[in-house]
């Protein structure tokens, strides 16, 4: 009862990102959780280290700090400014917007893209008298359904990379056409909700802002990205390409490592450090003695059923604690792969179903909150049939590939 009620209140933090009356975070809950079930036995302090997936934080820390160098470097800008000038219309504007999150979203993590292209959106959208709400939508949720494609596309799809040993082809190869279909349908539902607005007005004239390059350090990061990616696709174990093209990048004159390090974000890998404890304790509790009695009960084993919970609890919870729940079901089931990719399409196009079901939709309405309101009911409107609509394609894709 111990296990279960440490379980429960660190979630119930999660939930609701920090503990009333005190200065609890995510974080801290999963570092208190943690050492709490390591206070009670629930765990040894031995088994407790053992149980975290220090693959997956390689693989984290790794990706943060190829995204933390072509930052500082300013590609993000410069692609997303060149994107922005290819456009010659309003609607050109909005599908340029939706895909060049999308892609930029596979290839590389989807919160830092949302972090460089909202503010670009919001200039260039601002400055030809445009509304600026469908194209900063088209940035959060298309950064959503783009990161679906890989495993480094998102956080969550990160720890599920760690923890199911996917091969990167394998698992886009799998899940891209889940992307590609959603970023589409992303694109259609955005112009069929705002189609006045894109009708009207004069023609979208857009000038690339000027972005500041620092062309070596862009010239060795994308160096150091394309090899990665190579490797990637070669089926390398990502954890371990990721860091050491994170260690390679490391090695310079030029920026100075606290730059680099000041773009990591180390609050994240606490957390995942701590749920990792967290849940191993559960698991080896008497709950988790009868993992596949619940599973069955549930109807967990099915693409369709898994799919419905994991996109409430991500909506609940927040994406990267519901995987980690899931966690002790998948290593159940009769086919663990097709759970995790089912359990990495659903976790992540959840996130477009409402506001706060992505930390990409919250930093796009964070970055432009002076200038103009993106409201629970202007998202939702477009974001809960989009996400239905991407689930159901996801499941449609996972079953068709299970035949």
């Amino acid at each position: 009862m111990a296990t279960l009620a440490i379980f429960v209140g660190t979630y119930f933090v999660l939930a609701i990102g920090r503990l009333p009356g005190f200065r609890i975070d995510r974080p801290g809950a999963a570092l208190i959780g943690a050492s709490l079930m390591v206070a009670i036995d629930a765990i040894s302090f031995d088994d407790a280290l053992a149980s975290i997936d220090f693959r997956t934080l390689a693989l984290l820390l790794g990706m943060m700090i190829v995204v933390a160098n072509l930052r500082l470097a300013g590609f993000f800008q410069a692609v997303s400014a060149w994107a922005l000038h290819a456009a010659h219309g309003p609607v050109t504007l909005l599908a340029g917007v939706t895909f060049a999150s999308g892609i930029l979203s596979a290839l590389f993590v989807n919160d830092t893209i949302c972090l460089v292209l909202a503010p670009l959106v919001l200039e260039v959208t601002l400055s030809q008298k445009r509304n600026p709400v469908p194209y900063l939508l088209a940035v959060a949720m298309g950064s959503n359904c783009g990161s679906v494609a890989t495993i480094t596309g998102n956080p969550q799809n990160m720890l599920i990379g760690g923890l199911s040993r996917i091969p990167y082809p394998e698992f886009t190869a799998v899940l891209a056409p889940v992307a590609v279909l959603s970023l589409a349908v992303t694109f259609l539902l955005l112009w069929l909700f705002y189609r006045n607005e894109l009708r009207g007005g004069p023609p979208v004239e857009v000038t690339a802002p000027k972005v500041r390059v620092n062309r070596v350090l862009l010239a060795k990061a994308a160096v150091v990205s394309a090899g990665m990616l190579v490797f990637f696709m070669a089926g390398w174990p990502v954890a371990r390409v990721a860091i050491v093209a994170g260690a390679l990048l490391l090695i310079t004159r030029r920026v100075k490592p606290a730059k680099v390090y000041e773009q990591i974000d180390w609050p994240l890998l606490l957390m995942f450090s701590g749920l990792f404890i967290v849940v191993e304790a559960v698991e080896r509790s008497a709950y988790g003695q009868h993992l596949m009695e619940y599973a069955e009960h549930w109807g967990l084993h099915g693409i369709a059923a898994l799919s419905a919970w994991s996109a409430l609890l991500s909506n609940l919870l927040s994406n990267v604690p519901a995987v980690l729940v899931f966690r002790p079901v998948i290593t159940v089931m009769a086919d663990p792969k097709l759970g995790w990719l089912t359990l990495a399409m659903s976790s992540t196009l959840a996130g477009n179903l409402t506001l706060v079901g992505s930390v990409a939709n919250l930093i796009v309405v964070q970055q432009a909150r002076h200038r103009v309101k993106i409201s629970f009911w202007e998202y939702t409107r477009v974001g809960l049939p989009l996400g239905l609509v991407t689930l159901a394609i996801g499941v449609l894709v996972l079953e068709w590939w299970a035949l």
